[in-house]
């Protein structure tokens, strides 16, 4: 296997077999579990750097829950500020759907795992109605499933570090 993502997210038992509901409410045989690996300081520093090597940005943003951990490494590999897209604007203190400054940015927003693109495209309509120019996504694991084709329809294109058929065949 050549890519050194999907090796390390084998490695650490994130690919799991079984009957799983996905976020998005497909059903499916095998569950993709990002957010435990990235609990991993080595495999989150190796995300980090490939997504701040591979893509030019001007801040980097996360939809949470997942998105977050991403965002924050990719930041700390690149030095480029990051924001947080909350999953709901909240009603006290600076309120808000957006953490971080945003406005006339080049952003790139990353994602753990793209399934029908739920929550990146629910990000990218955050991040756009914050006044951020953001034409790419990136995702760790694109379990393509649709979320590529729905991103083009709203004219942004989706990378993944890994391909689910990657881990699957891999």
């Amino acid at each position: 296997m050549v890519n050194s993502i999907a090796k390390l997210l084998l490695e650490s038992g994130a690919v799991e077999f079984g009957d799983f509901v996905l976020a998005s409410g497909a059903p499916s045989s095998y569950y993709i579990d990002i957010k435990v690996a990235t609990t991993n300081p080595t495999i989150l520093a190796a995300i980090g750097k490939a997504v701040a090597e591979g893509w030019d940005f001007d801040t980097v943003a996360g939809v949470a829950v997942g998105g977050i951990p991403i965002a924050v490494a990719v930041s700390l590999a690149s030095g480029r500020p990051y924001a947080i897209v909350r999953k709901e604007e909240k009603g006290h203190g600076r309120a808000g759907t957006i953490i971080g400054d945003v406005a006339g940015r080049n952003v790139l927003l990353v994602e753990d795992v793209t399934t029908s693109g739920g929550s990146v495209l629910y990000g990218l309509a955050a991040l756009r109605a914050a006044g951020a120019r953001v034409d790419r996504v990136v995702t760790v694991v694109d379990r393509e499933t649709g979320a590529h084709e729905a991103l083009a329809e709203k004219g942004t294109s989706l990378s993944a570090l890994v391909r689910v058929s990657e881990l699957l065949n891999g």
